[in-house]
């Protein structure tokens, strides 16, 4: 922000050159706003969540000799939900019966859990290479390694897989000792049943072993050791997405997974007999009851897991049928209190959980090969079938690799560190190696094997505090860093947009003392920056942390250049009556009781449901305070508020109701019908906001164009569904159809006339078709809601105005000094105009979590595009979907412009005022940021944190994209009394 003062006459428009000036400026100022934000979500990922991956370390291989199998089978199910696995069907079968004799006879069972975001990539980087990728990974599912790490694949002698283009090139893209192949992307169309991708997997897998009957070097490839075969089975989760886990195509998906893993065992071991091959099967992640994954809910986390064959134990009878606390922990170290269903039928065998990277040190132990250098599992003993000489070789090979990890990361912070602070209880780590070495020569297995496992506990312990070493440091900056934000902003606000007497102040900075002063601000500032960033060259620091600490220095130095202007606010603060310092306080505290409560409503959404029905009541209230004669307009904007409130009540997962969609069509021209009724009988109150008589439309069928093309898009949403329900895919006829209408549908607005009620509208009415092509259920019927609760909200602003013009007196909302501020004819901000942003962040956050929770990563409802697409195309499809999301929010923003309008206050102002109030829930959220406690916990609180840091940019996105529809919006002007702020 530029340190000097913007100098304007209060009564006077600033010449062309200073109009222009106020505007770079203020384009600088959004500019700097995204910028930050952008910057400082990344904070997160070095304070809680920092990559893993660390080089120059060296595999510790297990001292085993022979290694327990000489080949290892991966079979990972994409999607497969623990429950949907285990349990039985109505008819008392069980769907998987091979794998359930496996669990029953001849091998391990349990849970393995997966850490957010449980999206594919994560999840298999988790098993195959041992480690959690931080948060940011969901942005990379579909990328091919984007950071280069170890995995079981690299170190084998050879790799073989097969399976979805999304995961196999992954692994073994550029891995040299591998065979592979992916079917094309064309294949996962989600309008069919998927499980043919599971077959196509096995197919390849079958075709490679005929094939090296008659290749001998392809056949002396495969009889070699330290084999791995990696199957990727796709099917369940696309069935997951496109059919729902609990729908028959999905269940049925189970059954052919267990016969293809039945299959792949026989294939195998005939190919092979020789008794030496180890097999695992699992899922990357489950599949939540509506078809999507990505949070920590359980059914999204909990993933089935069975080990059998070469190495691997066999089940273990229990002498009682409940489970006890075999010492398991999660990975962030919560206690799994979860007791085995009695339908599961496994309640007399063993269950052994396991966190999902530890299944990495497992497979790698199976074959003899070193832990992933990057892994953070803990190898899951119950499962391996050893000696005690060998589990304690075993395991003490995995805390070395995990001890490695700790020590090279303490080695590179010590040297890059000014002021160095170990890990105090592994200092002396190498005398608790030297007395393992000698407890094992000693044969003290049992004993080697805790101090093992303890020194492994520490190591990882010890990983965590240097994940987590810059946590004081960078928070104090991200922390100031949005205050001088906030406090800048402010700012200009208080310059830019109000009638604040800054006459005298301008006169005694007009010298050149004031200019003196901001000059050295801003060399002492520039010396600061250049310490800190001298410092932080000799620690290493990465290039974020010269990006926190310059962007919060700078912010500050601006404050600085400003000091005379807060001593003025002070001194004008301090001259006030107690009355008005009362108000403004009060002003103060209601703003942040409401931004508080919005903070609670993101974990609470039906917080709205209370909001709102206590605010139709109070608008009520005050409608029929200020005009008693129209009573019809108070009831009105009750029925709209409750009618909105039932919203916040219904599930999160919005269940299919193909009807209600389509109903929601007929109520939508409903509402369209009903605003040109009322656009063509105007009056003084209606005039605020009605069509001007003296104009004429261009296009006077366009409102029944729009009204058909509700109508149309009505029945193409009853004609794509029941053609899909009937397991066929999308006509190219339907496909062109629903997209030619949702395009045409969102330019007609621009063609309708100019009046504030007609304008809004057409928007409302041209956004209906892509909204309802893109709905499945009540969300339909929420836009109509919303809408009916935005026309309340212009219809209060009106009764405020026309209240003010008939001198009616309501001296706790003083409207506008009539006099201009000389921007564009716009007037100056006053106290009470905290009410327009405060009621846009209700508003805009109520479209957020109307029909459910945005804040979790798994909200997408994927199924709302397959009346526009059903071939997986993941860009496509996530940018229908925030696109959908995106209609209510657009729609909040064009009654927010319009209301500027209507009140004749500067957007802009408006503006900064909300990404004020957005940064004070931001700074909250940002200390809720957890990297500990359950999944769920902090996956939401990550999402909570991003939503809000984002939310500046999106926002302001939106105004660009809303501005097209209402820049032309022209609104009566209304003289209004003159009247100062109290």
């Amino acid at each position: 922000m530029a340190g000097s003062v913007l100098r304007h006459r209060a009564d006077a428009a600033p010449t062309g050159r200073g109009k222009q000036k106020l505007h770079r400026r203020e384009r600088w100022l959004v500019a700097l706003g995204v910028a930050l934000h952008a910057v400082y979500m990344l904070s997160i990922f070095d304070i809680y969540f920092k990559t893993p991956i660390v080089h120059g370390m060296d595999p510790v291989p297990p001292r085993l000799d022979p290694a327990p199998a000489s080949r290892l089978v991966l079979l990972v199910a994409d999607g497969l939900r623990a429950d949907k696995f285990f349990e039985p069907e109505p008819s008392g079968a069980f769907r998987a019966p091979f794998l359930r004799s496996v669990m029953l006879t001849r091998g391990r069972w349990g849970v393995s859990h997966a850490r957010p975001p449980t999206e594919s990539r994560p999840g298999h980087v988790a098993i195959i290479a041992g480690f959690y990728e931080d948060p940011s990974a969901v942005t990379k599912g579909w990328k091919a390694n984007p950071v280069e790490f170890d995995s079981v694949f690299n170190r084998s002698r050879h790799t073989v897989s097969y399976g979805s283009p999304d995961i196999v090139p992954i692994f073994c893209g550029a891995l040299p000792h591998s065979t592979w192949a992916s079917y094309p992307h064309e294949f996962e169309d989600f309008a069919t049943d998927a499980s043919f991708l599971d077959q196509w997997s096995f197919d390849q897998f079958h075709s490679l072993l005929n094939r090296s009957y008659d290749d001998p070097n392809l056949r002396q490839l495969l009889l070699q050791d330290k084999l791995v075969i990696f199957l990727h089975l796709l099917g369940c989760d696309t069935n997951g997405h496109a059919h729902r886990p609990y729908s028959p195509i999905y269940l049925n998906n189970v059954k052919i997974v267990d016969q293809i893993a039945e299959s792949v065992y026989n294939l195998v071991e005939s190919y092979f007999n020789d008794n030496r091959t180890a097999y695992i099967f699992t899922a990357d992640h489950g599949m939540s009851d509506k078809g999507s994954h990505g949070d920590g809910h359980p059914t999204n986390t909990d993933t089935p897991l069975v080990a059998w064959g070469a190495g691997i134990k066999n089940p273990k009878r229990l002498l009682h049928s409940s489970q006890s606390d075999d010492g398991f922990r999660f990975v962030d170290d919560h206690k799994h209190d979860m007791p085995t269903p009695s339908d599961w039928g496994l309640t007399g065998i063993e269950r052994v959980d396991v966190n999902q990277a530890d299944i990495a040190p497992l497979m790698a132990t199976l074959v003899g090969l070193p832990c992933p250098v990057n892994s953070v599992g803990n190898l899951p003993l119950p499962y391996l079938k050893l000696s005690k000489a060998d589990e304690v070789e075993a395991t003490l090979a995995n805390t070395k690799q995990i001890l490695n990890q700790f020590l090279r990361k303490s080695q590179i912070k010590q040297s890059h560190s000014l002021n160095f602070k170990p890990f105090k209880p592994l200092a002396n780590y190498s005398a608790v190696l030297s007395h393992i070495e000698d407890l094992i020569s000693a044969r003290d297995y049992e004993t080697a094997l805790v101090a093992s496992e303890n020194l492994r506990s520490l190591s990882l312990a010890g990983l965590h505090y240097f994940q987590t070493y810059d946590w004081l440091m960078l928070m104090t900056t991200i922390t100031l860093g949005y205050i001088g934000w906030m406090v800048n902003l402010a700012l200009h606000v208080l310059q830019s947009y109000t009638a604040l007497p800054t006459e005298l102040f301008l006169k005694r900075n007009q010298g050149s003392a004031h200019g003196n002063t901001v000059r050295k601000v801003n060399l002492s500032g520039c010396f600061l920056m250049g310490l800190l960033s001298v410092l932080l060259i000799l620690e290493k620091a990465p290039l974020l942390y010269h990006a926190y600490v310059s962007m919060t220095v700078f912010l500050w130095t601006q404050i600085f250049c400003n000091v005379k202007f807060l001593k003025e606010i002070w001194s004008e603060v301090s001259r006030r009556t107690f009355i008005s310092n009362m108000k403004l306080v009060a002003f103060s505290a209601l703003s942040i009781i409401i931004l508080e409560f919005l903070v609670a409503s993101f974990s609470e959404r039906k917080l709205y449901t209370w909001c709102f029905l206590i605010v139709g009541v109070l608008a009520l209230v005050f409608m029929l305070s200020l005009i008693p004669r129209r009573p019809l307009a108070a009831l009105y904007i009750l029925a709209a508020c409750w009618f909105l409130s039932i919203f916040t009540l219904m599930p999160a997962e919005i269940p299919e109701n193909t009807f209600l969609v389509v109903a929601s069509g007929a109520l939508v021209v409903l509402i369209g019908i009903a605003s040109r009724l009322y656009d063509c009988s105007s009056d003084k109150f209606r005039s605020f906001i009605t069509q001007p008589s003296k104009q004429k439309s261009r296009f006077p069928l366009l409102f029944h164009v729009q009204a058909l093309f509700v109508v149309v898009s009505s029945a193409m949403v009853w004609l794509s569904t029941s053609h899909r329900a009937k397991k066929k895919g999308l006509l190219m006829a339907h496909q062109l159809i629903n997209w030619s209408i949702a395009g045409i549908s969102m330019v007609l607005p621009l063609f309708s006339p100019t009046g504030m009620l007609s304008r809004l509208t057409s928007i409302f009415l041209g956004f209906a078709p892509p909204f309802l092509l893109l709905s499945i259920g009540y969300e339909a019927v929420f836009y109509c809601a919303l809408t009916l609760v935005l026309m309340g909200w212009i219809l209060v602003e009106c009764a405020i105005l026309y209240s003010s013009e008939n001198s009616v007196s309501q001296p706790f909302l003083e409207i506008l000094d009539d006099k201009p501020s000389g921007r564009d004819g716009e007037r100056f901000l006053q106290l009470s105009h905290l009410r327009v942003p405060l009621t846009f962040m209700v508003l805009f956050n109520i479209a957020f979590f109307g029909t459910g929770n945005f804040a979790s990563i798994a909200s997408f409802e994927i199924s709302s595009v397959y009346r526009f697409i059903t071939i997986f195309s993941p860009f496509l499809m996530t940018a229908l979907l925030i696109f959908k999301l995106f209609i209510p929010f657009m729609l909040v923003i064009c009654v927010f412009s319009a209301i500027t309008k209507l009140l004749r206050v500067s957007r802009l102002g408006c503006y900064f005022l909300v990404i004020i109030f957005s940064d004070v829930m931001t700074i909250h959220f940002f200390f809720l940021v957890r990297n500990t406690g359950s999944w769920m916990e902090i996956g939401n609180s990550i999402s909570h944190f991003g939503i809000m840091s984002a939310q500046v940019v999106f926002v302001l996105l939106l105004f660009a994209l809303t501005n097209i529809y209402t820049k032309d919006i022209e609104v009566q002007n209304v003289q209004l009394s003159s009247r100062k702020e109290m």
